[in-house]
């Protein structure tokens, strides 16, 4: 008699199988364990379908139970996500993991491949900087690398600070950087001469270790985006400072840079806090990184 109620059992949770997906191993046992407990009722009371129809009562409402339960959990669990998300946004950070990569060599960024996302954290989006780095003891400084033997600018340190901050209008770039092909598409110019410390944060204009051929799409919104979030911070008091550095990644002897990395961390606080790398693309260009030509899609 038990193998026959144990059969009716597994028939019956056959039946309910879209819900059992979301039970777990140990409630199934449970389960089991109520069927063989009742077919020692059965053996004793001698009344398999009365004790049949109470067990799948039994059974349909504990599944609806659990069902419920994982209902509210799901709803519980995209209310903070909801939360979550808002406050990362606060935080000018991302939540999407699968948009990191720890490369932080030349190389290994400029073999990255666009798939659709201009911007991705690099080092689970931590600039990386150390104490030293860090240190205000010698107040505000910029630095810039000197030109590769391609002419190519290299690299853009500082430590800013409001004292850096330009208090003037900025005058008309002059500066052709390498891979400098310029040419209009639908949306506008295709190609900006991009500073690599932005000049709302030193006032550098046409200083040719500080400027790149980059796409509309990589200056601005990309880059600008994450430069008014150190601005902001900067302006909001003299005693702010952030570590600061940026880099234009090409690939081998290439003239037009691949990307941009950007790292930023603000000093005491954690107000500011990013290492991205964005492409240098343009949607709709196809463009040629050896010379900065390029051609409409």
């Amino acid at each position: 008699m038990e193998s026959a109620i144990i059969l009716i059992l597994a028939l019956i949770l056959i039946g309910n199988v879209r819900q059992l997906k979301k039970v777990r191993p140990l409630v199934l046992l449970c389960l089991v364990a109520v069927g063989f407990t009742v077919g020692i009722v059965v053996n004793q009371s001698g009344g398999p379908v009365a004790a049949v129809d109470q067990t799948k009562t039994q059974l349909v409402k504990i599944l609806r139970t659990l069902n419920k339960k994982n209902v509210r959990q799901a709803n519980k669990n995209d209310s903070l996500k909801a939360k979550l998300t808002s406050k990362a946004q606060e935080l000018g950070v991302s939540l999407d993991e699968q948009e990191t990569t720890p490369q932080t060599s030349d190389d290994d960024l400029a073999k990255l491949t666009y798939q659709g996302q201009q911007i991705i954290t690099v080092n689970n989006n931590q600039p990386g900087f150390s104490q030293a780095d860090l240190s205000t003891a010698r107040g505000a400084w910029q630095h810039y690398g000197d030109l590769d033997s391609l002419n190519r600018a290299t690299q853009a340190d500082a430590l800013l600070n409001q004292s850096l901050m330009p208090k003037t209008k900025r005058e008309r770039l002059t500066v052709n950087p390498t891979g400098w092909h310029n040419k209009l598409i639908s949306s506008g110019w295709l190609y900006n001469r991009s500073h690599l410390i932005g000049y709302q944060l030193t006032g550098q204009n046409n200083n040719w270790k500080n400027l790149i051929t980059a796409t509309r799409s990589l200056n601005d919104p990309a880059m600008v985006k994450y430069e008014d979030q150190v601005a902001d911070y900067l302006k909001a008091s003299p005693n702010h400072y952030v570590r600061y550095s940026v880099r234009p990644v090409f690939w081998g002897n290439e003239l037009l840079a691949r990307g941009v990395q950007m790292r930023a961390q603000s000093v005491g606080d954690n107000s500011v806090v990013y290492n991205v790398y964005i492409f240098n693309i343009q949607p709709g260009v196809s463009l040629n990184y050896a010379d900065g030509t390029s051609r409409v899609n």
